[in-house]
């Protein structure tokens, strides 16, 4: 019998205590203790198929994090949850300690976002930390698009995301990182102490598909070099988890492009065991790696479900 995958909550601290990368950052903040009331989010999303459409059966949910109802606003998919994640303190502080699960039932179908960028602090104690466990049924489609993760200078910031998805399943998950508020301070570019995003992802039955780590630590490994951001200031990464004939399709339609005078490069690999595909972008704007995400998150809908996605919003 394979062992349980353990919950987000009781990763936080095992992995805070483990990665190496946060061995010089173990001294609590002189303000709230980590972890404590307001500082310890929880959220848990249960998304099931019920009478046509999809519905969020279960919703738990600990401070900082608050959740809406969803929505059903897009015209292609009525049918489809939209679930905006919520934030009451707006921004992630040293000592946060952050847990995360979405789960769907056999077919059903949500979009998870935020309502604005992920900002994360200055620190000069502890660290801030986020666990996401994301769960899918049998013929379930996810798509996870969160705006993008703006660490301030000296921010010291882990995140970790576990996906199980059957094999019949399919999530679209994205992570934007930009390089700080880099029109804001000389030293704000690049500024943050520690960065490190992971991502792993497993069928039910325990079988590992593949494992994916990016740790930025500017201070001890310059960023502006070949092979790493060089010119370029935000990357997006996104993973797309579907069976084999749905990812021949998608990457059949997407071009790898480097255009060093546009300032945007992006390409498409195939992921180990049939996962699926991971999605690269670099640009020197956010708006221009958003809109080469978005163009990619048409591509996966048209061959995925079969139609288009809807029109940006116009605050985005």
């Amino acid at each position: 019998m394979r062992s349980p995958v353990p919950s987000p909550c009781a990763a936080l601290e095992t992995i805070g205590a483990s990665a190496s990368e946060l061995a010089a950052f173990q001294d609590e903040p002189r303000q709230m203790k980590s972890g404590t009331v307001g500082k310890s989010g929880f959220l848990r999303l249960g998304f099931e198929y019920d009478g046509g459409r999809t519905v969020l059966a279960n919703l738990e949910r600990r401070l900082p994090y608050i959740v809406q109802r969803p929505l059903y606003c897009d015209e292609h998919m009525p049918h489809l949850a939209w679930v905006f994640v919520i934030t009451s303190t707006g921004c992630v502080v040293q000592g946060d300690r952050l847990a995360m699960e979405v789960a769907l039932g056999s077919g059903a179908q949500a979009h998870v976002t935020t309502q604005a960028a992920s900002k994360i602090h200055a620190m000069d104690a502890n660290y801030a930390l986020q666990v996401q466990s994301i769960t899918l049924g049998d013929g379930a489609y996810l798509e996870c698009l969160p705006d993008p993760v703006i660490p301030h200078r000296r921010a010291r910031f882990v995140s970790d995301t576990r996906i199980t998805v059957a094999p019949t399943a399919t999530v679209l998950w994205s992570e934007i990182i930009q390089p700080g508020r880099k029109h804001h301070h000389p030293d704000e570019c690049f500024g943050a102490t520690v960065v490190s995003m992971s991502i792993a992802a497993s069928r039910p039955d325990g079988r590992r598909l593949f494992a994916e780590k990016l740790l930025m630590e500017p201070a001890r490994y310059a960023v502006r070099q070949t092979g790493v951001m060089d010119a370029f200031d935000v990357l997006a990464n996104v993973m797309l988890l579907t069976p084999k004939d749905c990812a021949d399709r998608v990457h059949a339609r997407v071009q790898a492009t480097v255009d060093l005078a546009g300032g945007l490069a992006c390409g498409a690999c195939r992921l180990p065991n049939d996962a699926g595909l991971v999605y690269k972008v670099l640009g020197r704007e956010t708006a221009q790696v958003k809109a080469t995400v978005r163009e990619f998150w048409r591509v996966v809908r048209n061959e995925v479900i079969g139609s288009d996605i809807p029109p940006p919003f116009l605050w985005r």
